[in-house]
């Protein structure tokens, strides 16, 4: 029976989860659309989490050095800001151009593809780097950071900033093994980085055994050292062509028409980052109207929804590999097929964790903080957004589709009208005009997610992008 259930391309539950853990080198334009969403959201849903490794641990063990030290993690990841948006953005281009090279069964394309990738992000992270480094203690001055603070954080910043090549290449290689297929790959790739950070992290800020004590700046040394063999691993596997997708001499060189089209196709991308990106930080400010303890209760109660979230975008990140390499395999009706049924997979998760919060809230955030005053606005800042947790779900999975298919123009303008035209106004609105307070901000939020993911899967379905060409 399980024979027959391989032979069908239906394997039974854990032996695809096995698979989808260790790789497979199975063809996603062909077979079960359930089997293909598993074989990619399971690493990549683990590769989301991991991601979010890096932070929580530097600010743990940072955390026993004082409020100064915590400051200085929170000033420069402010800093990183752009760095992050960079290559997110020309993951995305990247992840479009190479699921589409896969597609169509070019291995050298793709191979091509992902090497003018690496190239724009070693470029990038020249020029970031030297910038960081030289002007890293100016930054955070600039952003109201303390003379005590800069007296122990000049270093963390010069050597975080002057690392952000570790964290341009780690997103955009690993952009090139989910669109490929080769998803397990980029899921080793953040457990091996994050196992290294979490292992130095201590050593280097307390001094532990024969290593030097670096303070706050061990924890800079830990992760751009766990980032950079994360890296080389990438290189390492690119190089021997052991996954999907192989990019050797003979595709390392200048590809000026590739290049085009991914910077095209990136600059969408950054556009979508920065603008959800200036979105919150609008919002912060004007929570900040009612005081620390609205703050404090906004943030602990975003980072847990962002946490939640992650595993969600994992998924997503899946839609838009099955949307690009099905286009390029001339399959465009299998590529929306492939959109609407991972779209449906995450709100069954996201349903499930939306009752846990409107259930549990009071004890989630309950963790994190026992000042009333935080509880409260924690409490309401996350049921609230739980209301709109099935929009949020099938609208990311739209979002990255059309991702996936090359087309970041069109999400790009969704985010503008959707946050800069309609949250921001709304929840100041909603907040001070209207007396709602806090609770007018978090509505704003839930309100402005519903309309993406309407207008979204609004356009999705007129199949426009079924047609873009990259």
């Amino acid at each position: 029976m399980s024979h027959l259930a391989d032979e069908r391309g239906k394997a039974p539950f854990w032996q695809s989860l096995r698979q989808a853990v260790h790789g497979s080198q199975e063809d996603f334009t062909e077979g079960g659309l359930s089997r293909a969403i598993a074989l990619l959201a399971v690493p990549m849903v683990l590769e989301m989490v991991m991601e979010s490794v890096f932070a929580i641990c530097d600010v743990f063990f940072v955390s026993r050095l004082g409020a100064n030290a915590v400051a200085t993690v929170g000033l420069t990841e402010s800093l990183l800001t752009l760095v992050f948006s960079l290559a997110i953005g020309l993951s995305m281009g990247t992840t479009a151009l190479v699921a589409r090279r896969t597609g169509e069964k070019d291995p050298e394309g793709a191979g091509v593809a992902g090497a003018q990738a690496i190239l724009i992000g070693l470029l990038a992270s020249l020029v970031l780097g030297g910038i960081g480094i030289l002007t890293g203690p100016a930054a955070l001055s600039l952003l109201g950071a303390s003379e005590d603070v800069l007296a122990i954080g000049s270093g963390y910043a010069r050597i975080l900033l002057g690392g952000c090549g570790t964290v341009m290449l780690l997103f955009i290689i690993n952009a090139i093994f989910r669109g490929a297929g080769d998803a397990a790959v980029a899921m080793r790739v953040l457990w091996l980085a994050n196992l290294i950070n979490l292992i130095l992290d201590p050593c280097l800020i307390f001094g532990l055994g024969p290593f030097p004590e670096l303070g706050v700046a061990g924890a800079a040394v830990a992760t751009t050292i766990g980032r950079g063999v994360g890296v080389l691993y990438q290189f390492w596997v690119l190089a021997r062509g052991t996954s999907r997708i192989r990019i050797g001499l003979s595709e390392i060189r200048l590809a000026t028409a590739v290049m085009r089209t991914l910077l095209r196709v990136s600059l969408g991308g950054i556009f979508q980052v920065l603008v959800a990106t200036c979105s919150w930080v609008a919002l912060v400010r004007i929570i900040a109207l009612f005081g620390s303890t609205a703050v404090a209760g906004y943030t602990i109660a975003i980072r847990v929804v962002i946490f939640s979230i992650l595993p969600a975008w994992g998924m997503a990140n899946a839609a838009a590999t099955l949307v690009g390499q099905n286009l390029g395999a001339g399959k465009p009706d299998r590529a929306e097929r492939s959109a609407w049924l991972t779209g449906l997979y995450n709100m069954v998760f996201l349903g499930c964790i939306a009752v846990l919060f409107l259930v549990f809230g009071s004890s989630i955030i309950g963790l994190f903080s026992r000042d009333p005053g935080v509880l409260a606005v924690g409490v309401e800042c996350l049921r609230i957004i739980s209301y709109g947790y099935l929009f949020y779900a099938l609208g990311m999975v739209v979002v990255q589709a059309f991702n996936g298919a090359g087309d970041t123009t069109t999400p790009s303008l969704i985010n503008f009208f959707c946050y800069w035209l309609l949250q921001i106004p709304l929840a100041y609105w909603l907040a001070v005009s209207s007396d709602l307070g806090p609770r007018g901000v978090f509505w704003a939020i839930a309100i402005a997610e519903a309309m993406i993911t309407v207008v979204g899967a609004s356009l999705f379905r007129l199949g426009r992008w079924k047609k873009r060409q990259v």
